[in-house]
């Protein structure tokens, strides 16, 4: 063997040695990877698409068992009256305006069209008068929409027993002066957000069952009332006239969180599936009077333990035979991009506390030249919609298919 081929050879072996070498310091880096971020990895994808595979592909269950209604031990009296219509009577009103929903521009009890819930908490009184001020303006809807709308904010008590007392007396102060708050005396926290929403179809049905459709919102989102009000009108006007109508931005086959330094976490013996049913996300969605009171009808025999609001409204619904419907200008967890071209179209964008004012005024202006647009102007914006909501990253905003709606 030659001397030049010996040289060849000893190169070549230290090439495959260092070309292991990078191999095995690849696998490593990678491996160390995905150890420190499993978690975030697990909770974002593989439980998402195990919950979705297992809620539409491999059994579609009914999501109750004994565990999430009121079996017939813990009812509390002869005529069935259960104990989870007990408990919620055992919370009482603080502030309440029965009357709300009588009287009005035409003092006619039958003219709601809309029954506003905004979710609230006592400190936030900057984002109430924002609201009253804008999107939620009742004045507003009857004097350029022509539509009756009631506007109450929901809370519960503030959970600091130090800054309760002027707290409350802040509150009584605002109620005084705007007449709009229902509040109970839950401590208004966020493992009590289902009383809350209990609190808004139980309202419905004692004070404006008559209202044509209730919405539950938080109290930062935005909500383009005229497009809105469009919306409803067509609803009452199609083939179904607005029955079965539950509308909103949809999480489907959603996987419940099992991390335990997550607020969201929820453990197995309190939900023991890998899958929530199908619901709306909680920022904002809308629901006509017959799934109201639907809604209120299984809140009084479904365990309200389950402290995750939408959620619960799920089960709610999934009860009672109703499914969500998919709006793709109900957004999500995002805000809405800053656009004209979307303003046409949107109802709701989510993550607003100090733009409110100036997303109405731009709302409001696009508004009011829609009439002019022609078809140059539908192309123009059907392109910027394209551009806008069909990039290739994630968000949790408006889908790709809102550009062509």
């Amino acid at each position: 063997m030659s001397k030049r081929t010996v040289i060849a050879m000893s190169i070549n072996f230290r090439r495959i040695r260092k070309c292991r070498c990078v191999q095995l310091l690849t696998t490593g880096l990678v491996l160390c990877m995905l150890m420190v971020c499993w978690e975030d990895l697990d909770h974002h994808v593989v439980s998402h698409m195990r919950s979705y595979s297992y809620r539409y592909l491999i059994n579609r269950y009914d999501f109750l068992n004994s565990t999430l209604t009121i079996s017939s031990n813990h009812r509390g009296r002869e005529d069935g009256t259960s104990s989870a219509r007990d408990s919620l009577q055992s919370y009482r009103y603080l502030i309440n305006h029965p009357g709300k929903c009588r009287g009005g521009p035409r003092k006619d009890r039958d003219d709601v069209l809309l029954l506003l819930f905004v979710k609230s908490s006592p400190e936030n009184f900057k984002r109430r008068q924002a609201i009253r001020k804008t999107w939620g303006n009742e004045s507003f809807a009857w004097s350029e929409l022509g539509v009756s709308v009631r506007l109450l904010f929901a809370m519960g008590i503030h959970p600091d027993v130090s800054q309760r007392f002027q707290m409350q007396d802040a509150l009584w102060q605002e109620d005084q002066a705007y007449r709009d708050l229902i509040q109970q005396n839950f401590l208004d926290t966020f493992h009590n957000l289902t009383a809350k929403l209990i609190m808004q179809f139980h309202w419905n049905q004692m004070y404006c069952p008559q209202a044509r459709f209730l919405m539950t919102a938080d109290d930062d989102i935005f909500v383009h009332m005229p497009n809105l009000v469009k919306y409803l009108q067509h609803a009452l006007r199609s083939q179904s006239g607005a029955k079965d109508l539950w509308v909103g931005h949809i999480h489907k086959g959603a996987p419940p969180v099992r991390r335990k330094n997550s607020k969201y976490y929820v453990p197995y013996d309190l939900y023991p599936w890998p899958s929530y049913p199908d619901y709306t996300a909680g920022a904002g969605y809308v629901v006509s009077e017959d799934v109201a009171t639907k809604i209120y009808q299984a809140t009084l025999v479904l365990n309200s333990s389950l402290y995750i609001d939408d959620v619960f409204m799920g089960m709610c619904a999934k009860a009672m035979g109703l499914s969500p419907q998919e709006h793709v200008y109900f957004s999500g967890e995002g805000k809405a991009p800053y656009h004209s071209c979307i303003y046409d179209h949107m109802i709701t964008s989510h993550g607003h506390t100090t733009d409110v004012h100036s997303l109405w005024r731009e709302a409001i202006s696009s508004t009011a030249s829609g009439n002019s647009r022609g078809f140059l102007r539908n192309m123009y914006c059907t392109a910027m919609r394209v551009i806008i909501l069909c990039r290739p990253y994630f968000q949790n905003t408006y889908s790709c298919a809102a550009a062509f709606t």
